[in-house]
């Protein structure tokens, strides 16, 4: 990847992993934006966002990213503050329709044309497959590291946050090999994979800065 010229990282990672949180801090090492895939869903879903009123978009002006988010009034923070973070904090619905995954790929592949960023995201590996400058990470853990991040980030018991994990694997997979015929697991789809075991978010991102370069 060549941090000279516009560049996409994209994260893909197992819930409990600390991923999302990786991201964030990548992104603020590098200082480019972080989305993640909540993030994307909120915006099609406020501003009632479709193929074809993106392609409408597009038609109008060639920076259509950078015109809609001064639209909804994202241009001034990003202009403002290059390592402001948008995300979504509760984990969105996974399920989708064929349309939403279209518009999803759309909004990812506007950002991408306008801006350097990092986005955290399930599909955003397959999206930008053929990207020139792109690079694709998948971060890991062991189960029981899962479990605990979980348990303490929603005050829950070990129980209950094994099954989250265990429905959110299940959603996030049959996820993946339906929109992307591949499975989320499958390496060849990354240029870095991580086991966050033993490591603190802020290790596992200069990692990923030192593999940069």
């Amino acid at each position: 990847m060549n941090r000279k010229e516009k560049f996409i990282i994209t994260i893909n990672r197992e819930l409990g992993s600390g991923g999302r949180t990786v991201g964030e801090k990548l992104a603020e090492k590098l200082g480019v934006p972080f989305y993640d895939k909540a993030l994307i869903k909120a915006l099609e879903k406020k501003y009632n966002l479709t193929v074809e009123e993106i392609e409408s978009l597009k038609g109008r002006s060639h920076s259509w990213w950078a015109d809609f988010k001064r639209l909804i009034g994202m241009g001034y923070a990003l202009s403002n503050n290059p390592n402001q973070k948008y995300s979504v904090t509760n984990e969105p619905d996974l399920l989708t329709t064929d349309e939403m995954f279209m518009t999803e790929q759309e909004i990812l592949k506007g950002i991408a044309e306008t801006e350097s960023c990092v986005v955290a995201g399930r599909s955003g590996f397959y999206v930008f497959r053929n990207h020139p400058n792109h690079l694709s990470i998948l971060i890991q853990a062991p189960k029981e590291q899962r479990i605990q991040r979980v348990m303490r980030k929603r005050n829950i018991t070990a129980e209950e946050a094994e099954q989250i994990i265990n429905d959110v694997d299940t959603q996030r997979e049959n996820y993946v090999q339906k929109y992307t015929g591949t499975t989320r697991y499958d390496t060849r789809n990354y240029n870095l994979v991580i086991d966050s075991a033993g490591k603190t978010e802020e290790e596992i991102a200069n990692i990923i800065m030192m593999y940069i370069g």
